[in-house]
């Protein structure tokens, strides 16, 4: 008798505390479980800054009847200007060859082979000045001693390091604005960002401004330049976790 009184009282004990277990795992997800929601969002952010160094490309154009005199004429006017553009563009500033070519000039007639009446040189030449208010100078430089043709300018910045920081900042501060003015509009706020990635940096573009020698009543007028800013553009997109209140 003892006997089934002691294993009914433990048989009773064992139900008790699988209750209590139950009951404690059934409770915990109604306790810790949040309504949440994710979103995505991107900011986008454009800094300006002043270009500090301008990239000139002018070329010495010359044409002949044959291939060898073409050459010939292009390689004393291309000296001229290069020693010209070293003179002008001053210390610091580099000088070089950016390409050269050589093709016949041809005249076509219908139902006869093209005919070659000539030949044209051409010697590019690329200047690259960290000395902004030069630009003129070294274009009225290289058209005085020779160069007919001025491919454009382009300015740029050579060190845009401390200017992408500053757009990926902003870029960032942006995303993170529209991500807890999303959290308000919703009723929550934003509790953590779980992923986040630069979309894409794109490097100060070069304004370009081709230019032309300008000539009045026979004396070389100063070319004018006007240098712009530069557009330094930066995306970042961000997906931000939001708990509902």
């Amino acid at each position: 008798m003892n006997r089934l009184i002691s294993i009914a009282s433990l048989m009773s004990l064992v139900f008790a505390i699988a209750a209590t277990v139950h009951g404690q795992t059934s409770a915990k997800p109604t306790d810790d479980a949040r309504r949440g929601t994710r979103v995505m969002v991107s900011g986008d952010s454009i800094v300006q800054a002043q270009p500090d160094t301008a990239v000139i490309t002018v070329a010495v154009v010359t044409q002949a009847k044959r291939a060898i005199d073409a050459q010939q004429q292009n390689a004393t006017k291309s000296d001229a200007v290069m020693r010209a553009l070293k003179s002008s563009a001053g210390t610091g500033a580099e000088v070089k060859t950016g390409g050269y070519n050589l093709q016949p000039q041809r005249i076509y007639k219908e139902g006869q082979p093209p005919t070659i009446t000539g030949y044209e040189a051409r010697n590019s030449i690329t200047v690259t000045i960290a000395d902004l208010t030069k630009i003129g100078a070294v274009i009225d430089a290289a058209g005085q001693a020779g160069a007919n043709d001025v491919g454009g300018i382009s300015f740029t910045l050579r060190n845009d390091r401390s200017v992408r920081d500053k757009a990926l900042s902003e870029a960032t501060t942006e995303a993170m604005s529209k991500a807890k003015v999303i959290a308000q509009s919703l009723g929550g706020r934003v509790v953590r960002v779980v992923e986040v990635q630069e979309e894409g940096f794109q490097r100060p573009q070069p304004i370009y401004a081709n230019q032309e020698f300008a000539v009045q009543r026979g004396q070389a007028v100063s070319t004018p330049i006007e240098v712009g800013s530069l557009d330094i553009r930066s995306r970042v997109q961000l997906v931000a976790e939001i708990e509902m209140q």
